[in-house]
């Protein structure tokens, strides 16, 4: 039997542990979100104490609003079947496997100790459309690689932003704008007052990554750059009804249970879908 693998992983890196261990616990569950199979492969094959996170409601929501992710780059896809998919923070996300349709060109990008464990479980090689690339979002090399791709693109910024300082976060809103006028953006983030009651957390209080920026209105962004424009912000309890609809009753009463129990909580995270128009964008008529 191979040994497990144990990861070196950095602050923020090791986050992404928590996003893989809740899509191997839901596809346990009979009733779970989701069915990941390389999800559980991965998680027996990495020598890591997961146990901290077990019975943690933020495992089925980072499933929850993965999904939420996929739901708006397969949308993204209809439109655009020959368009980029840039997913920033892949660590070992699965997306690719979920949605490809046969088309889209795929940019996996995380930091290079991220993109290193990755590596143990993916191959470039086995498909031509998709490539990795080790570097920070805030490093614009990995812009110019992508813009060398068919547009339009769409960036799924999962668990990435939310860490990141403010003024980081803006500055890279204004070079995706620019440099990729039409495409679209989503992520996730914090009220302030999610961001102080950080150490209160389930699960990130167990980690050594902290929560930087904060974003108590996600139209706070319009005034970023020229042509920023939301299209959609949701908090998990506020999910479209056709994603609900694969939900099992026993998902869809948590959901409900946590947005009368703790709206607090619920209502401090979002998930917000932008189209980025670029600074020639026109009014609609």
């Amino acid at each position: 039997m191979t040994a497990a693998h144990r990861p070196k992983l950095g602050t923020v890196e090791e986050t992404l542990l928590i996003t893989l261990y809740g899509r191997a616990v839901e596809t346990r569950d009979p009733e779970g979100l989701l069915d990941d199979p390389a999800a559980v492969a991965m998680v027996e094959a990495i020598d890591y104490d997961f146990s901290g996170f077990d019975g943690k409601p933020s495992l089925l929501g980072a499933c929850a609003r993965t999904l939420l992710f996929d739901h708006w780059v397969r949308g993204f896809l209809t439109r655009h079947p020959d368009g980029t998919v840039v997913e920033v923070g892949a660590g070992l996300n699965t997306r690719f496997e979920r949605v490809d349709n046969g088309h889209v060109h795929w940019i996996d990008l995380d930091l290079p100790d991220a993109i290193a464990l990755r590596r143990r479980f993916f191959h470039e090689d086995e498909e031509p459309r998709r490539q990795m690339l080790a570097a920070s979002v805030l490093d614009t090399a990995w812009m110019e690689r992508a813009a060398q791709l068919p547009g339009p693109w769409f960036f799924a910024i999962e668990a990435v932003l939310p860490y990141l300082a403010e003024d980081q976060v803006r500055r890279l809103i204004g070079e995706l704008t620019r440099r990729f006028p039409g495409s679209r953006l989503a992520t996730d983030s914090n009220t302030s007052a999610t961001v102080a009651d950080q150490d209160g957390h389930d699960v990130v209080s167990l980690m050594a990554a902290r929560f930087d920026w904060a974003c108590d209105d996600p139209r706070e962004l319009e005034g970023w750059a020229p042509g920023v424009r939301l299209e959609e912000s949701r908090s998990l309890a506020q999910l479209p009804e056709e994603l609900l609809a694969g939900f099992s009753p026993s998902r869809r009463a948590w959901l409900r249970m946590a947005a009368e129990t703790v709206p607090e909580k619920i209502d401090g995270y979002r998930l917000s879908l932008y189209e980025l128009r670029g600074a020639e964008a026109r009014e609609p008529r």
